[in-house]
């Protein structure tokens, strides 16, 4: 009865530290962020300004109260001769719950609403954009937060560059993901320094499945350089002949941007 006893209560040892384990290991592992952007699509130079007006001097001055520390704002090179002209709008999330928060708060705050008065009083027939659209991505387990990247080019000549990776399927496209966690492509990216903003997995969005990710540069002839040496690269070259990480990608969407005057990243 003894021996049973004892059994039994190293038995509850063992559980017990085993939880104990398994539980500082999950307090411990690295939480991934999640991501917003948000899309302007405008058709003239008036209605880009509008928007710049509103993000820089209301909008952002909101999120910020409502908790959210850094807005990049983007405007691709293309801008200049595109019908469709775009702003994009990027911001870290503290959980998906705050998408919500966000947006009760921004409303609820009247130093917003008299900010913005000139944008969001606009009149039917002279809106300030044609339309927006907005994209929530969870972070990669490999880069589980944004960064601010280490640049040194002015305003002028910094790229920012956003890609969009579309799967022919959603199994295909779990293993393009994959190829930048467990492959180490994201890893990669790093050793070369790609100077990486987000890595992203797009959970709900206009197209989908699909990833996007964000590197940035000095300048044009930084990021040709630095694209270069990546397709020379060993590692790569290895990576991409793998048999289980071909066919991933069906659709490349890069865009080339610059951070506005009043950008955070």
């Amino acid at each position: 009865m003894k021996k049973l006893t004892l059994a039994i209560f190293s038995f509850a040892i063992t559980i017990t530290c085993f939880a104990s384990t398994t539980s500082i290991e999950s307090f411990y592992k690295p939480k991934q962020n999640y991501y917003q952007i948000i899309v302007y699509h405008v058709l003239n130079n008036t209605q880009m300004q509008q928007v710049d007006n509103y993000l820089q001097n209301s909008y952002i001055p909101a999120l910020h109260k409502a908790g959210v520390s850094k807005v990049g704002v983007f405007k691709p090179l293309a801008n200049d001769t595109a019908v469709d002209k775009k702003i994009y709008v990027f911001m870290p999330l503290k959980s998906l719950a705050h998408v919500a928060q966000i947006d009760q708060s921004i409303w609820n705050d009247p130093k917003h609403t008299e900010d913005g008065v000139d944008y969001l009083n606009a009149a039917f027939n002279k809106s300030s954009f044609v339309r927006k659209e907005a994209i929530i991505l969870k972070a990669f387990e490999k880069m589980t937060e944004f960064s601010v990247p280490n640049l040194t080019g002015t305003a002028a000549e910094k790229i920012y560059e956003l890609r969009s990776y579309e799967g022919a399927t959603e199994k295909l496209y779990r293993k393009k993901v994959d190829m930048f966690n467990a492959g180490g492509e994201v890893a990669l990216f790093s050793r070369l320094e790609f100077n990486a903003v987000f890595y992203g997995e797009v959970l709900a969005g206009s197209r989908m499945p699909n990833l996007m990710y964000m590197t940035s540069f000095n300048s044009i002839a930084d990021r040709e350089a630095h694209w270069n040496k990546f397709k020379e690269d060993a590692e790569w070259k290895k990576l991409s002949g793998m048999e289980e990480y071909k066919n991933t990608v069906s659709r490349n969407e890069t865009i080339l941007m610059h951070a506005t005057s009043y950008s955070e990243l």
